[in-house]
């Protein structure tokens, strides 16, 4: 499992990672890596920011990271975003997705 290769930077803010939402879906999940990008599942449509707050929250509650350090950069209206974890590393953030994708 850990040949998964996921799309995280590092910065000086913390880390980035490149996502794959997929709105309208029949559960809120994390459902695997395609190209590196993390695919995301959401109940929620793609409307006024919806979606993109069922995205934070559904990544602060598997990843255990406070909704107030998770923010979309890049990519609020497309189905690709990109996402910064404040003050989190880049190791740690592809370790912790590393062990919640192989419970899968």
């Amino acid at each position: 499992m850990n040949d998964i290769h996921l799309e995280i930077k590092k910065i000086e803010k913390g880390s980035l990672l490149v996502l794959k939402a997929h709105p309208g879906a029949a559960k809120n999940s994390i459902s695997g890596v395609h190209d590196g990008k993390l695919k995301v599942q959401i109940t929620a449509a793609p409307d006024k920011g919806k979606a993109n707050s069922a995205i934070i929250k559904l990544l602060s509650a598997k990843l255990k990271i406070p909704k107030k350090d998770i923010e979309i950069v890049k990519g609020e209206t497309s189905r690709q975003k990109t996402v910064l974890f404040h003050g989190v590393s880049a190791d740690d953030l592809r370790d912790s997705l590393i062990a919640l994708l192989s419970e899968m």
